[in-house]
């Protein structure tokens, strides 16, 4: 492929950013889809400061390729995390869920690109305010934490980037090499792919939690929620259990109770299926299989070659 902003910003092959999930997104992941040619998130936000910095020392064993951090500026201990990140020289950081003028320049101070996750043209436009080097517009497909206007990812790109100069990456609904094609058509210059990677081998994330995503089909997910932190998951017991908590008008303490702590690990890392929050894209109904993450970034840029020249043919 040709060399873009974005690739030529990280220094990277290919135009696609693993997203940091959390767990899903350790150094095993981060370092195949670098290997691969684009670039590898580690997920800081389901991990303790000395685990990410285990993690952060693996990568950089397992790879001599840019890799990233994603970090939700949330985190209860983010100035340790920030910490470990300037310390161990991390190249990019991906900052999401907060103020991006908080870290920007002092990580920028440290040689660091940082990037902002936003789902709001808004928030991108206070992203480049901010000093960032690039942005991710997320729309509403996404899996996880999502934002609360329902923007689509293909109504969101064009309208970001009608109102920024600096690269826009599309995240959300994305899996394939044509989909990679549509939001680059639309402005982006890259794409950041989230549930796709869950379903490898690599993905930190369970195996009963990885079958899950491939058994998915269209309708399968929902973003509920909304009075905590907006959230796309996959529909089971716990979903159910929200859904009868709404019927009786719950008050915003009601959820927070039934939510608990660590349903996300209890779901995604433990593998339970019944009881677990399980996040994912509504992408996940095109993913079919568990395949490597060097194969799914293979596949993708095959295919948006191919549908590259189908398109030229029009």
């Amino acid at each position: 492929m040709k060399q873009n902003r974005i690739t030529e910003l990280f220094n990277i092959e290919h135009p696609i950013i693993q997203a940091g999930m959390i767990w899903a997104s350790g150094w095993k992941l981060a370092s195949a889809v670098s290997n691969a040619g684009g670039l590898g998130i580690i997920g800081a936000g389901s991990m303790y400061p000395d685990v990410l910095k285990e993690h952060i020392t693996k990568c950089k064993n397992a790879t001599s390729r840019p890799f990233a951090v994603n970090v939700p500026m949330l985190y209860p201990d983010i100035e340790k995390l920030m910490e470990i990140i300037m310390e161990e020289q991390v190249p990019i950081v991906f900052t999401s869920a907060g103020n991006p003028k908080i870290w920007t320049k002092t990580l920028q101070e440290h040689g660091i690109k940082v990037v902002h996750v936003v789902s709001s043209v808004k928030f991108a436009i206070k992203s480049q305010e901010a000093g960032v080097d690039a942005v991710v517009a997320e729309g509403f497909e996404a899996g996880g934490h999502n934002g609360r206007d329902e923007t689509t990812t293909f109504t969101l790109i064009p309208m970001v980037r009608e109102k920024i100069s600096i690269p826009l990456i599309a995240a959300g609904g994305i899996a394939t090499g044509r989909g990679m094609l549509a939001a680059m058509v639309l402005g982006a210059d890259a794409v950041q792919v989230g549930s796709r990677f869950v379903a490898t081998p690599e993905a930190s994330s369970h195996q009963n939690f990885k079958d899950r995503v491939v058994a998915a089909s269209e309708g399968d997910t929902v973003l509920t929620l909304k009075e905590l932190a907006p959230v796309r998951l996959l529909k089971n017991k716990f979903y159910e259990d929200v859904q009868a908590l709404y019927a009786k008008s719950p008050s915003k303490e009601e959820l927070i109770d039934l939510l608990g702590r660590a349903r996300a690990k209890k779901g995604m890392f433990e593998g339970d299926l019944e009881e677990g929050e399980l996040e994912i894209g509504q992408v996940s109904g095109l993913i079919h299989d568990i395949k490597p993450a060097a194969a799914v970034v293979q596949e993708m840029i095959r295919e948006f070659e191919q549908a590259k020249k189908e398109v030229a043919d029009y």
